[in-house]
């Protein structure tokens, strides 16, 4: 039989132990146990003083008015412990009559009192805007104010704007130099063009800098001053980005989603799994060849499986590994790391534009540790637009043409220029007809498809494979992004693209 460990060793090995974690608080304990928990998780804190007094004092006061509400106190110490990682519901507060709240001889915003205490402590009282997801946000004014600090994301205001450098006609702003993700001598080795010419790599410059959308991109500083979100300063670093006019369609008239994208999974022609969507507190996602089923902003297709697997997905599963990442830049721009040892290939309209392509035209090669832009909202919004309402005025001259109007010819001149016309007979030339006849037949599908990214593992597809269509491949995934289809859908209404349907 074994003797028993003398108490005073055990003690001396507990001693000798690391300290293990401390689990969050809850709801049911202590008031200054709870305090205590989210003091430590306030940023810019500094021990002493009166910034430290006013800052106990505004959680205590907080903490005391939530202890009746025991389900909205433990969001609260959800969303703050866990710096918004994990959704979180309202936490409210009754508003007071001028809307400010005191605190310590203070008064302020509530919401910008704990947006400060737990998110910015720089933040000023103008640069908050409520997630979709916020049902008593301050400016819903409603009887109760939300004061979770994870329902609201920082709106630049333009006296914050460093300052700015006019570069070549565009104007960028800058907090930091260009950063390069790759040396010069394999920028040439980041990323191919699949297309009709052939595979040709892709440089371009611009004022001087290298800022061709392979390995050397860089992500944005300064997002656009009508955004709805903040990106977190990970995404701010090392970057720049042009600067162009908000969109009176982009300020604010419609609320965002609440998921920022959906990622559907295929084999061949085949959809695999439920539709994957990530809601908008989640900047990022990941597509990878792993098998959790649970983290809200990772999409493992290695759980995923299928009955008609063929043995040509089985292998190309085989090398998806870490896959893709992708990041949420602005209110809808969407940047692309290729986190896999192998490239990946991608169906992009914007990296079209960039390599000076026809839209639909390449299938772009993305080499692994390649970090790039593959989607601008505002290009996507304006190019969507025009074309709306270019088909609108082609099918009013198609239908002038067809009845034989002497407007006809008119009408095809604002759509497609004064090569419709003959200059002899001023009518319409066979050519001018088929352009108008074009036009006016792009449809919502050809327009959707310019808010959707396609993305193939492993093996590429287009003009110089023997796979033409990426249905072919063995297995890909479509993006659909939903504040693009959110936009496309506001300019049919708009444009009244669908009248006629819509009286039925």
């Amino acid at each position: 039989m074994m003797e028993p460990v003398p108490a005073m060793y055990l003690q001396n090995v507990q001693h000798m132990l690391p300290p293990q974690p401390q689990a969050p608080p809850a709801a049911s304990d202590a008031c200054l146990t709870i305090v205590h928990s989210l003091m430590c998780h306030r940023q810019g804190a500094v021990h002493g003083g009166e910034d430290e007094t006013f800052a106990k004092r505004a959680i205590e006061s907080l903490v005391k008015k939530l202890k009746e509400k025991r389900d909205e106190l433990d969001a609260l110490i959800i969303a703050v412990t866990m710096s918004g990682r994990r959704p979180s519901k309202c936490v409210t507060i009754q508003r007071t009559l001028d809307g400010r709240l005191q605190v310590a001889g203070k008064k302020g915003f509530p919401h910008v009192i704990y947006a400060r205490l737990w998110r910015w402590p720089d933040l000023h009282k103008n640069e908050l805007k409520h997630i979709s997801v916020c049902q008593y946000a301050f400016d819903l004014k409603c009887d109760l104010v939300c004061v979770n600090p994870y329902h609201y994301e920082r709106v630049i205001s333009p006296a914050q704007i460093p300052y700015p450098l006019d570069i070549s006609g565009l104007t960028i702003y800058q907090t930091a130099p260009p950063s390069r993700l790759v040396k010069d001598e394999f920028v040439h080795d980041c990323i191919q063009v699949e297309g009709e010419s052939g595979t040709h790599n892709v440089e371009r410059k611009t004022g001087g800098w290298d800022s061709g959308y392979g390995c050397n991109s860089s992500l944005p500083t300064v997002e656009h001053l009508n955004k709805n979100f903040w990106d977190p300063p990970s995404i701010l670093q090392h970057s720049s980005m042009e600067q162009r006019p908000p969109s009176p369609i982009l300020r604010g008239q419609l609320i965002s989603p609440e998921h920022w994208c959906s990622v559907q999974y295929f084999e061949l022609d085949h959809k695999v799994g439920e539709t994957f969507k990530v809601i908008a507190q989640y900047r990022e996602v990941k597509i990878d060849g792993y098998v959790n089923p649970s983290e809200p902003n990772r999409f493992c297709l290695g759980q995923l499986s299928n009955v008609h697997r063929t043995e040509a997905s089985e292998k190309a599963r085989l090398h998806v590994g870490k896959g893709v990442k992708l990041t949420l830049s602005g209110e809808g721009d969407v940047w692309l790391e290729c986190q896999s040892q192998h490239p990946v290939f991608v169906q992009s309209q914007y990296l079209d534009k960039e390599a000076k392509r026809a839209p639909g035209d390449a299938v772009h090669k993305i080499f692994p540790g390649t970090h790039l832009k593959v989607f601008d909202l505002h290009d996507c919004y304006d190019t969507i637009k025009n074309k709306a309402q270019k088909a609108q005025s082609a099918a009013r001259a198609q239908a002038l043409a067809v009845s034989g109007s002497p407007e006809a010819a008119h009408a095809a001149l604002q759509v497609v220029g004064p090569k419709a016309i003959n200059p002899e007979s001023g009518t319409l030339t066979r050519d001018g007809m088929a352009q108008i006849n074009a036009a006016a037949n792009i449809g919502v599908d050809d327009l959707r498809r310019m808010c959707i990214l396609r993305l193939s593992f492993v093996k590429g597809w287009g003009p110089d494979y023997h796979r033409v269509n990426i249905k072919y491949t063995p297995c890909w995934i479509e993006i659909q992004l939903h504040r693009a289809l959110q936009l496309l859908d506001h300019v049919l209404q708009w444009t009244q693209m669908y009248e006629a349907g819509q009286d039925h």
